[in-house]
């Protein structure tokens, strides 16, 4: 495509149709829209003709939503493109971290041919940015580093992109620092760790080293925390002091932070208020089972919530397809999000908060301005998007198509 063309017959939402003060569905027009580079530049109504000689492409009334963000997500370590391989039982973190020892050396070879095939995946469903975590431990050296930034390359102008340093084997326990200083230094961009209390043994020494690592390459903290009770608590309110403490303010994240589903409510509410204050956020795979996480309690104390994939079929998990969309359904699902408030409310959980309509039905996206990362959707709306899992036709990053067809 050109550098400046017109998508015509485009679906946005306007606003929220009402009755009795409920929100009973979802308002929406057909319009024309100037890409100029990679911004929109202009919209117009249909019923305005476009006399000019600038390309123009029939979107045949499809639904332009955000494009979506994976949150979290290991694109070096994966059986993902190659033969099935279900999980083999362990009994401990610590039994598959032994496995890993053996089994990464096998799977560098493919790393970058498969984190490419993830990307590829992710892409077609909506992506157009990926914060992946990348092993950073001394049987893995740097090389996993590499082989994700060659396949991030391949993407380059086609997805935003994130590096964790991930220190799987733990940063204290696997003599970590010194790699992981080192990846800062060669494109990694935030700081990973997990279980201070279980893997490391040592939460203060443990959490210093994160803040001190981020803090002197200016990065960003990402943190496995799988631990419950009292270790888990102890772990998040020490994280929410240094936070506060280096000025890190809206650079750290915690995933998965299971503490929260074990935890008393008014415990669990006090924390995440901690949390909010410090611009922390909470990275979650929704997961299901014996494990239920509160996540509309966090999001409704401010803690920014983001959904993510994790593991997509690897010897952690058999699980996970990549899909942004189908994640942010089943959140729905769980979380009883089926009214048309509701589920248009949770695209924001996939797009960095990006809504086309706030929750007072205002419409808020697309804006002239605005970078032109979308996905063109056979959906009437938001909420039907969501709710039905709706196929992707297109998606756009920067101005640019890059996945899909019209």
């Amino acid at each position: 495509m050109n550098a400046s063309y017109w998508l015509t017959n485009v679906r946005l939402e306007q606003g929220y149709d009402m009755e009795d003060g409920q929100v009973v569905g979802t308002n929406t027009m057909i319009c024309h829209i100037r890409i100029e580079n990679s911004a929109i530049a202009e919209i117009v109504g249909t019923e305005t003709t476009l006399q000019c000689d600038l390309p123009k492409y029939d979107c045949k009334e499809l639904l332009m939503l955000p494009s979506f963000e994976e949150a979290h997500i290991h694109l070096d370590k994966t059986y993902f493109d190659g033969p099935w391989k279900a999980v083999k039982p362990v009994s401990s973190i610590f039994e598959r971290i032994e496995e890993e020892k053996i089994l990464l050396p096998k799977l560098l070879p493919m790393a970058k041919q498969q984190a490419g095939s993830i990307l590829t995946l992710i892409q077609g469903y909506g992506a157009t940015h990926v914060r992946t975590h990348c092993n950073i431990e001394p049987v893995s050296g740097l090389h996993r580093l590499e082989a994700t930034k060659q396949a991030l390359d391949m993407f380059s102008g086609k997805i935003s992109s994130e590096i964790v340093a991930f220190p799987q084997h733990g940063l204290l326990r696997s003599d970590s620092v010194e790699l992981v200083k080192q990846s800062l230094a060669e494109g990694a961009t935030h700081v990973g760790g997990v279980d201070p209390f279980t893997v490391d043994g040592d939460i203060e020494k443990s959490l210093q080293t994160m803040v001190e690592l981020a803090v002197l390459n200016n990065a960003g903290i990402d943190i496995h925390l799988h631990d419950g009770n009292e270790a888990g608590k102890q772990t998040l309110m020490r994280l929410a002091d240094l936070t506060e403490e280096a000025g890190l303010q809206g650079k750290v994240t915690v995933s998965h932070a299971f503490w929260f589903a074990g935890a008393q409510p008014q415990e669990a509410e006090e924390v995440a208020k901690r949390m909010a204050s410090l611009g922390m956020s909470i990275v979650s795979t929704v997961p299901i089972g014996t494990i239920m996480m509160p996540l509309p309690m966090l999001y409704n104390n401010g803690v920014t919530v983001k959904l993510a994939t994790d593991s997509l079929t690897d010897h952690w998990s058999p699980f996970g397809n990549g899909d942004q969309l189908d994640k942010a359904g089943r959140f729905a699902e769980l979380y009883g999000y089926n009214d048309e408030l509701s589920l248009s409310q949770a695209l924001g959980f996939i797009t960095g908060g990006i809504k086309p309509l706030d929750s007072k039905g205002q419409q808020v996206w697309p804006k002239v301005g605005d970078v032109a990362s979308f996905v063109l959707l056979h959906a009437s709306c938001s909420a039907e998007a969501i709710a039905r899992r709706a196929e992707r036709q297109a998606v756009w990053n920067e101005g640019r198509l890059v996945s899909g067809s019209l």
